[in-house]
């Protein structure tokens, strides 16, 4: 179902944040008639004016509260360092604005859990930007396993190999007090899409990490990332930033399940499908993740359907990441429920 946008108010959007990601989002926005851009947000006044002139002239300013008492403002885009999410979020929910925040929703359960009670509170709509769940591939996976094309899943394994993509050694994503670390920056999608998958409860993580291209980064750019379900399924999760050459980009998807064997390779248009019929393939759909998400999301405020990615998975998500950390630094499995546990729930 989607919304209706010829009897109803176009949604009006304050994006806050001006960086990278925040282009996509805005990419996005520009491409619906039932949202519009009111203005943008940055803390740096020049960037602010940037983002402003490159998307119409819009308002802009530096300072959050102006931007969410601005005539026609309903929900806000937050694109900034990860360690900024929660306070971010809180302000927002308290404004009795809506909510599509980048990934992860906070670098704490304790953080993540009290946002979720606040838009509970305010009656707003909370979504997390988990875009790989509106990737091609990403919604391929889950409607094949939904169609029973595997059965019930039993082991998954997803490597996401990527070049190095930061600027320079003065980014934030290399910052572990700010990004939460690359468990919590990058990892998160594919402990998410993971769960998503398989769509049982996560037990336990157990990680490694490594600092592929330096010994002095504070963070490891490169992870093996092993989650355990309730019932002995299996994820096996390899994220990297640090593989050589840079401009690499790779992505290996299996997913075994209980009648079959479904395969997604990066470079192909199809899946591979091995069941008791023996081989066969089906074509994936082409498609906007991100502007599918944009649009999932103004639906959600709207009202047409609830949000995909909701404040308790994003929680999830957030708590699978902190685990993750802990292991890497432990060398240990770290039980998933006991993360939560911090958090009161």
């Amino acid at each position: 179902m989607t919304s209706d946008s010829s009897n109803v108010a176009p949604v009006g959007v304050v994006v806050v944040g001006t960086g990278f990601i925040a282009d996509q989002h805005l990419a996005a926005l520009h491409g619906r008639t039932d949202a519009h851009l009111v203005g943008v947000v940055d803390v740096d006044a020049g960037r602010a004016v940037a983002a402003a002139r490159g998307n119409g002239g819009v308002r802009w300013t530096t300072d959050l509260g102006t931007a969410l008492d601005w005539p026609g403002v309903d929900a806000a885009v937050v694109c900034t360092p990860n360690a900024s999410h929660a306070e971010i979020a809180l302000r927002v929910a308290a404004a009795g604005r809506h909510l599509l925040v980048e990934k992860p929703l906070a670098v704490t359960a304790a953080q993540a859990a009290g946002v979720v009670r606040a838009y509970e509170r305010a009656g707003t709509v909370l979504m997390v930007a988990h875009t790989h769940r509106f990737y091609d591939y990403g919604r391929h996976v889950r409607d094949q396993i939904a169609a029973g094309a595997v059965g019930r899943p039993q082991l998954v394994r997803l490597a996401v190999l990527g070049g190095w993509i930061w600027p320079d050694w003065r980014g934030w994503n290399l910052d572990p007090v700010r990004s939460g670390g690359h468990a919590l920056h990058n990892g998160v999608h594919l402990l998410d899409l993971v769960t998503w998958w398989i769509g049982r409860s996560p037990v336990s993580v157990y990680a490694r990490g490594a600092r592929q291209t330096s010994a002095e980064l504070e963070i490891y750019d490169y992870l093996e990332m092993v989650v355990r379900y309730a019932d002995d399924a299996l994820a096996i999760c390899e994220m990297s930033r640090g593989h050589r050459p840079q401009a690499l980009s790779y992505r290996d998807v299996l997913v075994q399940g209980s009648t079959g064997t479904l395969t997604v390779p990066w470079d192909g248009e199809a899946n591979l499908l091995i069941d008791e019929r023996g081989p066969g393939n089906a074509p994936i759909p082409g498609g906007n993740g991100f502007a599918r998400q944009f649009g999932a999301w103004i639906d959600a405020v709207r009202g047409v359907s609830p949000p995909p990615v909701g404040g308790a998975e994003g929680a999830l998500a957030v708590a699978l990441g902190v685990a993750a950390e802990r292991s890497v630094a432990s060398g240990r499995p770290v039980a998933v429920a006991d993360v939560l546990a911090e958090a009161g729930r």
